[in-house]
């Protein structure tokens, strides 16, 4: 599998938003890497008080 065509800096805050080592982020298939970055933002808007 291809790495994804994504700059180191976006791979190192996806890395560390979702706790994964970088290396994981650049072989995550692009489906899974979506519905995590998902997942995260449902969690951010459960846990906002707003």
């Amino acid at each position: 599998m291809q790495p994804l065509k994504i700059s180191l800096e976006t791979a190192q805050k996806l890395a560390k938003a979702l706790g994964v080592p970088i290396e994981q982020i650049m072989h995550m298939p692009p489906h899974i890497l979506v519905n995590k970055l998902l997942e995260l933002e449902k969690k951010e808007k459960e846990n906002d008080p707003s």
